[in-house]
């Protein structure tokens, strides 16, 4: 047998070719990218190493264009070793532009109107102190109340942005972020 027959390199099924190689690379270095755009507070809470974090740090300090790129390079090879799927997903949340985001800013306009809304509001307040226990039940109930007396006034929005500002929080809360 020749060398080929026992080997194709081709039915390998963790082949690679180089150029499917870039292209990860170059999209460690975009990620790279939004984790340096994003604040030092947002930072802390993505979970990465020490030398990411660092090396995140230094990019903060670097104001010259081609020593940018070169270290978004280094960047993207220290994020080789990274969890850079869970990275992906913490950045998502932070990124008001993602699908993500957007999805769990509407899921909260809905949690919030069916609280105000009088016909649905009890079994929505039920359905949410079972996903948020901690959640504070006086200053939510305090904050629905108002927030409806304001609906049927129709002047005022003050109250309805308390509440959505409560729910946020909690759901930033339970998402750790």
């Amino acid at each position: 047998m020749t060398e080929f027959e026992q080997y194709d390199e081709f039915d390998d099924e963790n082949y690679k070719s180089k150029t499917q190689v870039k292209r990860e690379m170059e999209a460690l270095q975009e990620l790279g990218k939004k984790l340096v755009a994003l604040s030092k507070s947002q930072r802390i809470k993505v979970p990465m190493t020490e030398t990411l974090r660092d090396a995140l740090d230094e990019a903060d300090r670097i104001k010259q264009r081609e020593a940018q790129r070169r270290h978004l390079q280094y960047i993207g090879k220290v994020m080789r070793s990274e969890d850079h799927e869970e990275i992906q997903h913490r950045v998502d949340l932070f990124d008001t532009t993602s699908a993500l985001h957007n999805k769990l800013f509407q899921q909260l306009e809905i949690t919030r109107d069916h609280l105000i809304n009088p016909t649905t509001s009890q079994e929505a307040f039920k359905k949410y102190l079972e996903d948020y226990p901690e959640v504070d039940i006086q200053t939510l109930r305090q904050l629905i109340r108002q927030s409806q007396k304001e609906a049927e006034q129709g002047n005022k929005t003050t109250s309805k942005k308390k509440l959505f500002k409560l729910l946020r929080e909690q759901q930033e809360a339970k998402l750790k972020l």
